[in-house]
Parts: C-alpha cells; sequence; structure tokens
C-alpha cells in the first residue's frame, strides 16, 4: 500500500522518527528566539560601559526586540500562511542571525539598538512558522500531548535558560557572545529545516490586509512603548498617556476593520471561539508574573545577596528542572484524560502559591530554605499551564489561520511581558523609594535601609504578580471549556470556517 503523501492526512508509521527530527528542529529555533528576549539582561551592565550606554537609554537593548516582536507577531503569521511556513521558517532564521552579528559587531549604541530590533523582526516571521509547523507536523493526539510538552518546556523555561548562558558568556568570554552565540544555532537549524522539515504550499488566497498591518501593529507599538516609558517618566507622563489613548483608538480601529477588511489580518473568528480567547489571556496574564519573578530576581540574587552572573544563571536551573516536569512529566500526560483547565487552573494556583512564598523573602534570606521552594512551585505551575494552552490554542484551527494563530499565542506572550516589566517594576521601584523616604531616619544606616527598601518594593510588586496569576487561574477556569483531546474535536479535523 502507497503512504499517504508528506504533509496530508496522518503520516506513515515509519515517518515517526523523521517527524521528532524535526520537532528538534523546530524546538531548537524556538529556544533562539525564546531565550534572546533575556540573555543580553545579565550582559547590560558591561555593553553599557563598553558601548557609553546613558541609563535612560539601555533599556532600548531590551525594548528594541520585545517591541518590534510582539507588534509585528500577526503580520509574521500572515506572511507564513501565504509563502509557506517552511520557507518563512528559513527566511526567519538567516535573518535574526545576520541582526545577531551585526549586534555582536556594534560600535555604539544606536548600532545595537538596531541589530536588536532587527532581530525582533526577523523574530516574528521565525516564531509563528514554528508553531505552525508544529501543529501541522502532530495530528495524533498522543503524539501531539508530547511535542506541546516539548515545546511548551522550551517557551516557559527559555527565559531562564538565557539568564544562565547571559552569564556564563558574560563571565567567561564577552557580552558580544551573547548574540554571536545565535549564529551557529540558526546554521544547525536552517539545515535541519532543509533536510528534515516538510510543508504544504503557502496559500495562494491569503492576501496581507495593509490597513491591518498598520492599525494593529501601530496600536501594539504604541502601547508597549507607553509601558516601556512608563518606568522612566510616570504613569500620568503626558507621552505615556498620548501613547495609551492612541494604542486603545488604533486597536479600536484595528477590530473595526479587521470585521469588514475583504481578507482580515487576524480573523475574528479565531478569537471569538472562548477557549481560544481564553488560553490567550491566560498566557498574556502568566507572562505578565513571570517576566515580573526574572526580572526582581536577577537584580536580587545580584545586588543583595551579591551573586556573580553565573551563579545567578544557575539559581534559575531548579525553575527551568521543575517546568521540565511539570510540561512533559504531568501535564502532556494528563491532557489525553482530562480537560485543559484542569490542568491550567491548578498551575496558576501553584505559580501564585510560588509568588506569595517569594514575597516573604527579606535582605537577608537563604537561597535553599527561602527562594528554592517559591522557584520549584512557580516552574512547576508554568509547566502545568503553558503546554495546555498552547495545545488548546492551535487545535482545530483552519489550515490557512493557522500561522496567524501561532501567532497570536506569541504575540500574548510578548505583550505580557512587556506589561509585565513595565507595570510590576514601576510599582516596585516608587514603593521602594517611598519606603527609603520614610525609614531614612539615621544617616548611620542609610546603606542598610536603602537595600531593606528594594527588598520591601521587590516583594510588594510580587505579591502584585500573585495576584495577576490568581486571576490567570480565574480566566482559564471560567473560560476554557474543551475536553480532553481524546474526547473533543480531533486536532487534524480542523473547525470550519463560519460562512459568510
Amino acid at each position: 500500500m502507497s503512504a499517504a503523501p508528506t504533509g496530508e492526512g496522518t503520516a506513515p508509521a515509519d515517518a515517526s522518527p523523521r517527524r521528532w527530527w524535526g520537532l528538534m528542529v523546530i524546538a531548537l529555533a524556538q529556544l533562539m528566539v525564546v531565550l534572546d528576549a533575556t540573555i543580553v539582561n545579565i550582559a547590560l551592565p558591561s555593553a553599557q560601559r563598553d558601548l557609553g550606554m546613558s541609563d535612560a537609554n539601555r533599556q532600548w537593548v531590551i525594548t528594541a526586540y520585545t517591541l518590534a516582536f510582539g507588534s509585528l507577531l500577526l503580520l509574521g503569521g500572515r506572511i507564513a500562511d501565504l509563502v509557506g511556513r517552511r520557507r518563512t521558517f528559513v527566511i526567519g532564521l538567516i535573518g535574526f542571525a545576520v541582526a545577531s552579528a551585526i549586534g555582536g559587531a556594534a560600535v555604539g549604541p544606536a548600532m545595537l539598538f538596531g541589530a536588536r530590533a532587527l532581530q525582533g523582526v526577523f523574530a516574528a516571521v521565525l516564531a509563528p512558522s514554528a508553531l505552525s509547523l508544529l501543529t501541522t507536523t502532530f495530528t495524533d493526539p498522543e503524539e501531539r500531548g508530547k511535542a506541546f510538552g516539548i515545546y511548551g518546556t522550551l517557551a516557559a523555561s527559555g527565559s531562564a535558560i538565557g539568564f544562565i548562558i547571559g552569564g556564563v558568556l558574560t563571565e567567561y568570554l564577552d557580552w558580544r557572545w551573547c548574540l554571536y552565540v545565535n549564529i551557529p544555532i540558526a546554521v544547525v537549524a536552517v539545515t535541519g529545516a532543509l533536510l528534515i522539515l516538510h510543508d504544504r504550499p503557502g496559500h495562494t488566497g491569503v492576501r496581507l490586509d495593509v490597513p491591518g498591518v498598520l492599525l494593529g501593529c501601530g496600536g501594539l507599538v504604541a502601547l508597549v512603548y507607553g509601558f516601556s516609558e512608563a518606568q522612566p517618566r510616570g504613569w500620568s507622563d503626558p507621552l505615556v498617556l498620548a501613547l495609551f489613548a492612541s494604542g486603545v483608538v488604533l486597536l479600536t480601529a484595528f477590530v473595526w476593520w479587521q470585521t469588514r477588511a475583504p481578507v482580515p489580518l487576524l480573523p475574528l473568528h479565531v478569537v471569538r471561539d472562548r477557549n481560544r480567547a481564553g488560553c490567550f489571556l491566560t498566557m498574556m496574564l502568566a507572562v505578565v508574573g513571570m517576566f515580573g519573578l526574572f526580572l526582581f530576581m536577577t537584580y536580587y540574587l545580584q545586588v543583595v545577596l551579591d551573586y556573580s552572573p553565573v551563579r545567578t544563571g544557575l539559581a534559575f536551573l531548579p525553575m527551568t528542572a521543575s517546568i521540565l516536569v511539570g510540561s512533559t512529566q504531568i501535564s502532556a500526560r494528563l491532557l489525553r484524560h482530562v480537560g485543559p483547565r484542569m490542568l491550567m487552573v491548578p498551575g496558576m494556583l501553584l505559580a501564585s502559591g510560588g509568588m506569595v512564598v517569594l514575597a516573604q523573602m527579606t535582605v537577608h534570606s537563604q537561597y535553599a530554605s527561602e527562594i528554592l521552594p517559591a522557584l520549584i512551585l512557580m516552574g512547576l505551575g508554568m509547566g502545568l499551564t503553558f503546554m495546555p494552552v498552547f495545545s488548546t490554542a492551535t487545535a482545530g484551527v483552519a489550515p490557512q489561520d493557522s500561522g496567524v494563530t501561532s501567532a497570536t499565542v506569541n504575540t500574548s506572550q510578548q505583550v505580557g511581558g512587556s506589561i509585565g516589566t513595565a507595570l510590576l517594576n514601576t510599582v516596585a521601584t516608587s514603593t521602594s523609594a517611598s519606603w527609603i523616604t520614610a525609614h531614612l531616619t539615621d544617616p548611620a544606616r542609610r546603606e542598610e535601609i536603602v537595600r531593606e527598601g528594594v527588598v520591601h518594593g521587590y516583594t510588594v510588586a510580587i505579591w502584585l504578580a500573585a495576584g495577576i496569576m490568581l486571576l490567570a487561574g480565574a480566566v482559564a477556569g471560567l473560560m476554557v471549556t474543551a475536553k480532553a483531546p481524546k474526547h473533543g474535536t480531533p486536532a487534524d479535523h480542523p473547525v470550519p470556517e463560519p460562512v459568510a
């Protein structure tokens, strides 16, 4: 008997090893994209000294990447649908490597900022292509659970891995290697993609919605830029308020246009699905808290506890390991038997509990007895949550919409990360300043009081993050009502689009 054509129906059994090698290629590319959002964090002080960046401008090393990435993901998803996912996957990898080389060779701040923005542009093409290839490659519920367990682990732990690699490269080589390291990764992934991955041709019926691109991307840029400027300028600054207002107006106009566009950038039936919308919102809220955790713990470990960059990175390893266990050994095994919210809600409760434990930290906290348990709880919670979010959000999507749906999942991550960093950092710094002003009565204890005030600000922000995690759990419990995959719509039978 002849085998089914590549990409059509269920792949023959002897193709399984090839599919799993393909997963390794996809996972490698996704890891590169995710860890690059944080790998330069630990290297930032060295880069600032080397290139003469000001304190006000150094944030753009991070923001330029997340801003370009988050605002262009929907466009990247539509391009993947239009020209083919493997093609955009390879283009994204090559462009990302070139941008990394430019950033590593930067001779001034502007060159580095531009390279980081260019990385974000190609990441916006690469990320939805990777998730779309994963979605269309694994359609069997059991294999799909395993594949998304691995993918979810990388998405949840990639930021922590970035801190580890960034610490090692910065301490033993040079900060520029935090960018150069992407080049060999991209070479391996491109080679693997060309040899292993297969995909259907692009959908000729897909067209780029130019007004939708301008309105949607413009609105996201305005919001993300507004949140990034809220920290140095303050929430009531006229520019920040104008950016927020512009973002709301543009995104409102975007939604209005999507109901009238001949070929919309984001078909609203993708978002109208209750389960999918619940997954998008849960993801965004979860990442708000997670990015805040990475930010505060990096500074707490290095500045308050005087850890080296490498030791700081290694301190995140238990969290990475617990994410792996939660995603591949718990979620991937149970999702075939229980509904997604039966994993997502407990996951967010565990993560919130970890935040509550972490909120008890002081200037003299011990890592093993006070910090480590919180990180493990956080990791298990994220592992339980992310895998069913990715799987449920992309299940049952029409083939021509798989790219844009995947892009929306990634957009919720990037927007959540940007909001979380700006919101929680602003809360922490303002609370610290108020506490220090109120308690600085003895000049002889100034250094001690400042350290206590900084930690107090962190704990207040972490309490807020714990509340946001609880909200994410409530959203998952109320909105995500899908059954276990074996009882629901098969992954290889997409939900039909509504008739116009």
